[in-house]
């Protein structure tokens, strides 16, 4: 918290004083140097006074040059130190200045970098705070924490490196040289890892807070893997480290190997790239391929031995990479798969059905981190550049050896979406549980999940699991996405795994306006109605992609019968009406038949969740399920004659901010015009339509709404209502409307009960 308050004017002029005084240590060290030095040099003195003064010379030219260098050395730790800390107090003020005070919020300092935080009580106040109030208090108060802590980082870096450079011989120049503050926090970093697994927890500590705040840094983390070594050191060095993290029920051991991961995952990602100042080179890449098929001997007389592949992988599954490093690799993984399924299986460790965290994948995400298949589809759902041309039918693959060397005589007979999405595709279970059938299920659900992920990359333009995801949608995302809604679709053979549905239902809140557009087309009318006048601005500048009437009903169907999915549609549609609906207010003609599409939007949605329900309870045992209740919130008030009551998700959320599943989602808005796209969740006038029309799912209102259609209805109509309100519509006219509204709601469900009468 002090580091909002201290005042860094004087570390300024500090930098500035010492970069005076460098300037004139280099001028005295170089006219020592050709000066004095020279002449001594060059003169012609014979005996023993001769013999002294060269020396005295010598070593006083010496000590100017030591000089200038430690003066140099001070003045580059002090002048990076404040450019940093100097940015930190920026975002500090603005959390406790601006973010604190706007929340009502207070925040104390407990010392250490620590905080904790509470809501005042206020005179008359119930002191209820919703569960977003409290989120949001909670994130903010750990953003302050870690600003505070890498204030703390900085401040120890540059203490240590003063001291070195300064020594401990105070009558003498010439100690430790640093160019900047990155190396002398590199030489750290590498000082701690090089205590491999014998390394202390509190050192283990610090090695995490140099690397956390650095991992982005190309200059520091291609410094970092350079001085582990080669590809194959690093692969030692992490694959040692995780399996000494993962092993026995040390949490806090655990905890900080959790961390080194994704620090170290990060920083590869960060040094793996060719357009960055610093970089690995080239090679690093390929001989990852090559180590990769390979065993890899981390423990003397260990039984088994991993591959490269899989201790890689631990690595792979944190950073954005570049796809010229990922690509090769993920491409000579599922080649590799393709060839042998249960290859990487084979040498999984036997713990007996124990320590089952034991492995390369610390974090315990999507598998224990044995097969390399998955980790390559988390690390393509951080990379949506990479993830959007191993998926692009644009991209041609390259055929690799089972040394990772690229077979240029061969070409390869399928492409990944068509392998990897395939029917009959086998994913490999990826735990250390025991190997009943009900665990290897649940073990081969890790590598759908991450295909999801992977998918949501490659069509959205933005990490799956970005905590502020900004759409950036072009010709080959939409023709990824096209991929998606024909195969997963009501009236295909292959069924999407379950663990996949809410990566799903993410990529159609993404492309909302697109299924709204697609819907829009009865009897092939769009082009005749000028439906592109309709859809024309989207707000991340993108053009619209006609998925065909009919597939993108097949796709609602499938991806809005599930819970969350259907949370993520149901809401999105109602952000994207709403958007619609406010640029709309001065040409009702134009917005009430935006309306009518909406609305039948929304009952395609609405029906195949009740579509769902149906099936899930339709049998009286099901319907005593229990555990289906722990799923989510949708049943809370039992089964009535085969439909659940659906509160607190969906359209019940709706419509306005608080509807925390589009929080996290990218949905696309339309804009007034298209020269002011907003690459955002919200642009800034709907999100103040929003917030001035908002449906109020309090107490009240849920008592008084208490089915699935009835909730669903409310949702499809009130946005529509808002509309009137806004553009002055009277009330026998409002009458008219919500015949035309029901009807076309009613029109939406109808096609999806004519598909369900079909099937």
């Amino acid at each position: 918290m002090d580091v909002a308050e201290v005042d860094l004017g004087k570390l300024g002029t500090a930098v500035t004083d010492w970069k005076k005084a460098v300037d004139n240590l280099k001028t005295l060290a170089s006219s020592a140097d050709t000066g004095m030095y020279a002449k001594s040099e060059s003169a012609r003195w014979d005996g023993i006074n001769a013999s002294v003064t060269r020396a005295f010379v010598k070593k006083t030219r010496k000590e100017f040059a030591d000089a200038y260098a430690q003066a140099n050395t001070i003045w580059s730790l002090l002048d990076d130190a404040h450019g940093e800390l100097v940015a930190i107090q920026q975002k500090m003020r603005n959390a406790v200045e601006v973010e604190v005070v706007d929340l009502g919020v207070k925040i104390e300092d407990i010392g250490d970098g620590g905080v904790r935080w509470f809501f005042p009580h206020i005179r008359g106040d119930t002191d209820e705070r919703t569960q977003e109030q409290l989120d949001k208090a909670q994130a903010l108060a750990d953003r302050i924490s870690s600003l505070t802590v890498h204030a703390m980082e900085i401040d120890a870096a540059v203490t240590r490196a003063l001291n070195k450079a300064h020594g401990a011989d105070s009558h003498n120049f010439g100690h430790k040289t640093y160019d900047s503050l990155d190396e002398a926090q590199t030489e750290r970093a590498l000082e701690l890892a090089g205590q491999g697994t014998g390394i202390t927890d509190k050192e283990f500590a610090e090695l995490n807070r140099i690397m956390k705040y650095n991992a982005r840094d190309s200059d520091f983390s291609t410094a970092f893997y350079h001085g582990i070594g080669g590809p194959k050191e690093a692969l030692e060095f992490y694959g040692q480290m995780s399996l000494n993290g993962t092993e026995g029920s040390d949490k806090d051991r655990l905890a900080l190997t959790k961390d080194l991961q994704r620090n170290m995952g990060l920083a590869l990602a960060s040094a793996t790239d060719p357009d960055s100042k610093s970089h690995l080179p080239a090679s690093w890449g390929a001989e990852f391929r090559k180590l990769g098929n390979k065993e890899l001997v981390l423990n003397q007389g260990a039984i088994n031995a991993p591959y490269g592949y899989q201790v890689l992988g631990g690595l792979l599954r944190y950073g954005n990479y570049d796809a010229r490093f990922l690509n090769p690799i993920a491409e000579h993984i599922v080649q590799l798969h393709h060839k042998d399924p249960d290859k990487f299986m084979l040498n999984k460790p036997d713990t007996g059905g124990a320590d089952l965290d034991y492995g390369f994948n610390p974090s315990g995400k999507t598998g224990a981190g044995y097969d390399p298949l998955t980790s390559a589809m988390e690390a393509l759902g951080h990379s949506p550049e990479a993830a959007k041309k191993f998926f692009s039918e644009g991209t041609v693959p390259t055929v690799y050896n089972e040394d990772g060397t690229v077979d240029k005589s061969k070409s390869l007979d399928y492409s990944y979406f068509e392998e990897l999405t395939g029917k009959d595709f086998k994913w490999s279970p990826d735990s250390l549980e025991a190997p009943s059938d009900e665990a290897a299920e649940k073990a081969r659900s890790f590598g759908p999940d991450a295909l999801g992920h992977a998918l949501e990359a490659a069509t959205t333009g933005h990490a799956w699991d970005a905590a502020t995801p900004v759409l950036h949608r072009d010709e080959q995302t939409s023709e990824i996405m096209r991929k998606v809604v024909n195969l997963y679709s009501a009236t295909s053979d292959v069924a999407p795994h379950d663990e996949m549905r809410d990566s799903l239902g993410r990529m159609g809140a993404a492309y909302i306006d697109d299924l709204n557009y697609s819907i829009k087309n009865f009897g092939g009318s769009g082009d005749e109605l000028n439906r592109d006048a309709l859809f024309a601005h989207a707000s991340d500048g993108s053009s619209r992609t006609d998925f065909g009437e009919d597939a993108a009903l097949n796709f609602m169907m499938v991806a809005a019968g599930d819970e969350e999915g259907y949370q993520y549609l149901s809401a999105s549609q109602q952000v994207f009406e709403a958007s619609g609906l406010s640029v709309f207010e001065g040409d009702q003609v134009r917005g009430l038949s935006f309306a009518d599409n909406a609305s039948k939007v929304h009952g395609i949605i609405d029906e195949a969740r009740s579509h769902q329900i149906r099936e899930d309870f339709k049998d009286p045992e099901e319907q005593r399920n229990l555990e289906e209740e722990k799923k989510g919130e949708w049943r809370k008030f039992g089964v009535s004659a085969g439909v659940a009551t659906v509160v607190g998700v969906g359209t019940a959320l709706v419509v306005g901010p608080a509807a925390g599943v589009v929080v996290a989602t990218a949905v696309p808005l339309l804009m007034e015009t298209g020269g002011g796209a907003v690459n955002t969740a919200y642009g800034s006038h709907t999100l103040q339509y929003l917030k001035d029309n908002e449906y109020k799912n309090d107490h009240e209102a849920i008592q008084g709404v208490q089915t699935h259609e009835h909730i669903a209805e409310r949702g499809a109509w009130i946005p529509v209502s808002n509309y009137a309100d806004v553009i002055g519509m009277p009330t026998e006219k409002k009458d008219e409307l919500i015949t035309r509204i029901e009807q076309s709601y009613r029109s939406g469900k109808d096609m999806v009960e004519e598909l369900e009468k079909v099937n």
